[in-house]
């Protein structure tokens, strides 16, 4: 059997504030606990887990609340790479300082034998 996996505190307080959000979008549109598990196709009992922040649901149960909500479009941009700036700095320093144009094989003062 697996050991339990225990996130960090910050993955913890992230995932109480997913929780937070997501009772408050469902209190801002007024609609009640069992509705949004209905259409979650999941139970009262696992939403209310959910809106705790518990990390031991998993993360399609997640997004099938977020998409009752109709919020299932921020998690999708979660880890988007045109907002990911470490990523793109770090692509941006891997980048050539001069651009230079190859060679095809057959071109005239193509040197290299065939």
């Amino acid at each position: 059997m697996p050991t339990p996996h225990r996130p960090s505190i910050a993955a913890q307080r992230a995932l109480r504030k997913l929780g937070v959000d997501m009772r408050d979008a469902r209190l801002r549109r007024r609609l009640p606990a069992e509705v949004v598990a209905q259409r979650a196709f999941t139970s009262r009992p696992t939403l209310q887990r959910i809106e705790a922040g518990d990390h031991r649901v998993g993360i399609g149960i997640y997004a099938a609340v977020l998409q009752a909500l109709g919020l299932l479009d921020g998690l999708a941009m979660i880890a988007d790479a045109a907002r990911d700036s470490t990523g793109l700095a770090l692509a941006a320093e891997e980048l050539p300082k001069r651009a230079r144009l190859l060679k095809r094989r057959g071109e005239i003062g193509d040197d290299r034998q065939r």
